[in-house]
């Protein structure tokens, strides 16, 4: 059972070590989790922004294998796997458009609240 979480952990550190993407997405992470102690939000919205952190990372992840896993199938140009990798990505940024509104819906009354 343990020896299972070794190959989930060196899958995290490849991802760390050579994913641009993956990389981005964690220092944003960094940010919002940052802004969220720094203005003290709620339970329910660190659970908010917990899941769709969750679900971008996660996602991002996945479109990484899927990439690898075509470019293994062929690396010469075709527009079925450029298909594939499009869709991946897709879902990816589709998530992140929905983190960033979920991040809107809990921060805005906090900086609204900054400025006035």
């Amino acid at each position: 059972m343990m020896f299972g979480f070794w190959h989930a952990f060196r899958g995290l550190f490849s991802l760390l070590k050579h994913e641009r993407n993956f990389k981005v997405q964690l220092v944003c992470l960094i940010l919002v989790v940052s802004a969220g102690i720094l203005f003290n939000i709620s339970r329910i919205e660190w659970i908010l922004i917990i899941l769709t952190s969750s679900l971008v990372l996660s996602l991002e992840a996945l479109n990484t294998s899927i990439e690898k896993l075509c470019d293994l199938y062929s690396i010469e140009i075709d527009n079925r796997i450029k298909t594939i990798k499009d869709i991946a990505a897709g879902s990816v940024l589709i998530a992140s458009i929905f983190a960033v509104v979920t991040a809107i819906f809990v921060f805005y009354p906090y900086i609204v609240s900054v400025f006035n």
